[in-house]
């Protein structure tokens, strides 16, 4: 396969595509908008723009995405070295202020997405298209991979009475989308209100490539997410974020591994899980009995006892099936000593964390009514998604 080439990667090669964009320019990005040289973004517009670059956003994390976990906001600032202002749009606002878009022609989105709707990236992006409405601003889309390919849709649609920051609209768990295609569905699909939208496609991307595909090297998109195998195993462990066990965060493996002091894994992996797993007939993944050390965190500084989720072959993997069953099994296995978080949970001070994670209440009672796990598929209703996925699909 050639190597992909990201819409930042096209816009710095041709420069009668630069020509074309007149006045000032701003870009919202983070520390995994590198060209495929690994020259960050904002290095790259000040090549390109020079005086006319005059402004940067940040997403949850941050510009220099170095902020922990949910609800950790980040704050404005003059970056040092391009003496620009820095607007954090997860700070006391998560939509930018008409002061921030202030003198600003072209606005770049370059983000690195991970394809699953518990990633907030995406609802920067919608949030900042629907406060562009009505002003004389062109948003221009930096297309990136979907890091675990743009075939796979896997998981129930957001019901909109939980929509949050961590699930704004009605889609799938595993969306199958760029972060490109997520505008054209927003300016398609969930608004009446239509913008000057501009989406720099990617060159080489082939819908069925995960992100080793792509011969892109991977820069960390958040804190967690150190590795590509790691954006895979996501849609699994995230669930378990909204739970007292632990989901590697402290750990040199973050978001692959699950577990909790009081498990003992070996024993409860031969005695129970590996029934349970031949029963569930769940494929393309193995679960590795081990303990670790949270250094911060949740359990930090406790011995964990729990599994790291191996991906054997990612056709068969499905990693939201494979959350939603471990989390049933390590509910009841605990049982007592197994917690749901309590409010508040990304600035929703009302509904369970969890609840909010699944996009629905369902979910969480199948897992406390131990039901069977082919009634996950009475959870995917993803006919009409798919049909509005194919009036946008640009690759």
């Amino acid at each position: 396969m050639r190597k992909v080439r990201t819409g930042l990667d096209i816009l710095a090669k041709d420069s009668k595509l630069q020509k074309g964009f007149k006045g000032n320019v701003a870009i919202l990005c983070h520390n995994a908008s590198i060209d495929c040289t690994y020259v960050h973004a904002a290095i790259k517009f000040k090549e390109i723009f020079g005086s006319r670059f005059v402004k940067l956003f940040g997403p949850q994390h941050g510009f220099n995405t170095d902020a922990q976990d949910n609800m950790i906001e980040t704050g404005h600032f003059i970056h040092p070295y391009f003496n620009i202002p820095v607007y954090s749009l997860y700070s006391e606002t998560r939509i930018p202020t008409n002061e921030m878009l202030e003198g600003i022609d072209h606005l770049f989105i370059d983000l690195q997405d991970i394809g699953c709707r518990m990633y907030t990236y995406i609802y920067t992006l919608t949030l900042l298209l629907e406060k562009c409405i009505n002003k004389d601003i062109e948003v221009v889309v930096l297309d990136r991979p979907n890091p675990i390919n743009g075939v796979d849709i896997e998981g129930n649609i957001l019901e909109l009475e939980f929509k949050s920051f961590i699930g704004r609209h009605p889609i799938p768990v595993r969306h199958g989308m760029t972060i490109g295609e997520v505008a054209l569905m927003h300016q398609n699909s969930w608004t009446k209100d239509k913008i000057n939208l501009r989406v720099i496609k990617m060159l080489n991307w082939k819908r069925e490539m995960f992100f080793e595909d792509t011969k892109l090297p991977w820069i960390l998109p958040s804190p967690n997410l150190p590795r590509a195998e790691s954006a895979c195993a996501f849609p699994a462990t995230i669930l378990f974020e909204e739970t007292n066990l632990s989901e590697g965060r402290g750990t040199t493996q973050p978001l692959e591994i699950v577990g909790h002091p009081k498990i003992e894994p070996v024993s409860f992996y031969e005695k129970q899980l590996l029934n349970s797993i031949k029963k569930s007939k769940l494929e393309g993944f193995v679960l590795r009995p081990m303990t670790f050390l949270p250094t911060f965190d949740k359990n930090i500084n406790e011995v964990c006892g729990g599994f790291q989720i191996h991906i054997t072959n990612k056709q068969k993997y499905k990693p939201w099936r494979i959350g939603q069953f471990l989390l049933r099994e390590l509910y009841h296995h605990l049982g007592n000593d197994f917690e749901w978080k309590n409010p508040p949970f990304e600035y929703n001070h009302t509904l369970l964390p969890i609840d909010l994670i699944n996009g629905s209440n369902k979910l969480r009672h199948w897992v406390e009514n131990y039901e069977d796990i082919d009634m996950l598929d009475s959870f995917e209703n993803l006919y009409d998604y798919k049909l509005q996925l194919n009036e946008i699909k640009i690759y």
